[in-house]
């Protein structure tokens, strides 16, 4: 199986490329610059100016006699790791009725995420009816929301919780 492929493919309006360059000042007063990934790729200069000009001619004369291709390597493909699971309660008598019951959980708490969430609203539509917002839209009820989950929170920070 091959797993490495390299493109190359001659590229006659290639952009630009960027390079990151590290800019060190030298004990003697000059400056260095080094292409980072290539760190034999430098220039040295009185400068930092001259310095980059160095490097880039380096890297110039380098690619003179090089090229830069585009290497993809395919990762090796992976078994899901649920797949050994599949099917595996299928001759279990009680498989159905504990698929049963879970659907049932389920339900009954959705239920009770719904009269919560219910509930919460109207406390909320309260809230802000004693604020004399009668015909608060979502906006306006979301930033009360925040503001009283900021309160919350401050409270339980004060007190520990």
């Amino acid at each position: 199986m091959n797993l490495l492929s390299v493109k190359i493919a001659p590229n006659t309006n290639a952009p630009k490329l960027t390079y990151d360059v590290l800019i060190e000042n030298q004990p003697d007063n000059t400056v260095k610059a080094t292409l980072l990934g290539l760190p034999d790729c430098q220039g040295l200069g009185n400068t930092e100016t001259e310095a980059i000009e160095k490097l880039s001619q380096s890297l110039q004369t380098r690619l003179e006699t090089a090229k830069i291709v585009t290497l993809e390597i395919a990762a090796p493909p992976s078994e899901n790791p649920w797949i050994k699971f599949a099917g595996m309660h299928k001759d279990n008598p009680l498989f159905d009725e504990v698929i049963s019951y879970i659907e049932e959980d389920r339900k009954e708490l959705d239920l009770q995420m719904e009269e919560y969430h219910q509930h919460f609203i109207n406390e909320i539509d309260n809230e802000l009816e004693e604020l004399g917002l009668t015909d608060a839209n979502y906006v306006t009820k979301a930033f009360h929301l925040r503001q009283r989950h900021r309160a919350s929170t401050k409270n339980n920070v004060e007190n520990n919780l």
